[in-house]
């Protein structure tokens, strides 16, 4: 267990062994969730890349659509021919 201390602007600062343990370096962000009974759970911010969103919707055995083909299917289902 770690005591911390808050400064007059209300900030607190997470020791070294605290980062280490969470994983984050400087420049990093944390995530600080609020759970019951005045208690706080400090985790380490998701971090990544827009393209490691890529493929995310991809099913194996299903074919792969172009932009053209979804907005041709989109365009199908507002007129009511799907």
């Amino acid at each position: 267990m770690s005591t911390l201390t808050i400064t007059a602007k209300g900030q607190v600062t997470l020791k070294k062994d605290i980062l280490k343990h969470l994983g984050v370096e400087p420049g990093q962000k944390v995530v600080v969730d609020k759970l019951a009974n005045g208690t706080l759970q400090v985790r380490a911010a998701p971090t990544g890349d827009i393209s490691a969103a890529f493929g995310f919707l991809k099913r194996e055995g299903q074919p792969t659509l172009t932009i053209e083909q979804m907005n041709e299917i989109i365009a199908d289902g507002w007129a009511g021919k799907r």
